[in-house]
């Protein structure tokens, strides 16, 4: 086609099919009407998520304003405000249950919450080193004998642990909450530290080795320092499980000075007798109390440990 076939073309093309740009004042009221929109969406979403937030943390919001009101008023009434506010529960549960303090009970959860923490923290550590840089005879069979434990229900071991412990003459102390903590019998600990540590390059162990490092020297220098974030998030679970632990505690532990917080509360609830539902509530208050601090103190440790180690393999 010749140029002025082309141009006698564009020529002949209706005035009323050219587009024009937009006019300044159509370009404000697009903008305006987008920004609408966004500010529309905005709300709906915030409202919702408000909605959502009320309704995950209502129970909560319950238990602390009814450990404020008799317990008369706490059985069958969801309303949030007390009729009649009352912090007798607390001194009710500052005087202690059964001749024993409060702070016994608090003392005992403290006492297996951190050991608990300490030795799985310690023995998660040093089999996680094992299998994940070591090699040994029967190092695939004894991984995943240890992965095979974690589908093996607690119930199940129950009578046979029981039994054990009574004939060792463990019952009444709190060696059999414990000793399973530092022999690394948590399982799904051990798996975390695993895989966080075979995500550590291992140049790093050939680099220590040359310059003379044996295997406790690498672990202790090289290793432990960079499994920090896995270490505090097996730490931070482990003391909130440990803390609120009651089925442990209500088998091996028979003497009420032994007791731990969740234990105590049962105390409070009688099925023969009248229960003291607010005192229950406010010992279940303070005994959230040391988890909430422990918590947001650690969150920040807490993500950091998770998210590397789901990108660690």
């Amino acid at each position: 086609m010749s140029t002025s076939g082309i141009q006698d073309g564009v020529a002949n093309v209706p005035p009323e099919q050219s587009v024009a740009p937009p006019s300044r004042e159509d370009s404000i009221r697009l903008r305006k009407q987008a920004k609408q929109r966004s500010r529309v969406g905005s709300i709906v979403y915030h409202v919702v998520m408000l909605i959502m937030v009320a309704i995950v943390l209502y129970p909560a919001l319950w238990m602390v304003m009814s450990s404020l009101r008799p317990s008369s008023e706490i059985v069958g009434n969801v309303s949030l405000i007390p009729r009649q506010g009352t912090i007798r529960n607390y001194i009710t549960i500052m005087d202690g249950i059964g001749g024993v303090s409060t702070w016994t009970f608090f003392a005992n959860s403290m006492i297996l919450a951190v050991l608990s923490v300490v030795g799985v923290v310690l023995s998660s550590a040093v089999t996680a080193y094992a299998f994940a840089r070591l090699r040994f005879k029967g190092h695939g069979l004894w991984f995943g004998i240890m992965i095979g434990t974690m589908l093996l229900p607690f119930h199940v071991v129950i009578i046979p642990q029981y039994i054990l412990f009574n004939t060792l003459g463990m019952i009444n102390t709190f060696w059999p909450l414990l000793l399973g903590k530092f022999l690394a019998a948590e399982a799904f600990f051990v798996f975390l530290v695993v895989q966080f540590m075979r995500g550590i390059p291992k140049e790093l162990d050939e680099a220590a080795s040359i310059d003379g490092a044996g295997h406790f020297r690498v672990f202790a220098t090289v290793i432990l320092p960079l499994t920090r974030p896995a270490l505090l998030t097996a730490g931070i679970f482990t003391f909130i499980n440990a803390w609120n632990d009651f089925l442990g505690p209500l088998l091996y532990l028979k003497r009420p000075d032994l007791y731990t917080l969740p234990v105590a509360m049962r105390l409070f609830v009688d099925q023969t007798t009248t229960s003291d539902y607010g005192a229950q509530i406010a010992m279940a208050v303070f005994a959230l109390i040391p988890v909430l601090i422990f918590f947001f103190i650690f969150q920040r440790y807490l993500v950091e440990g998770v998210s590397t180690s789901g990108l660690k393999g």
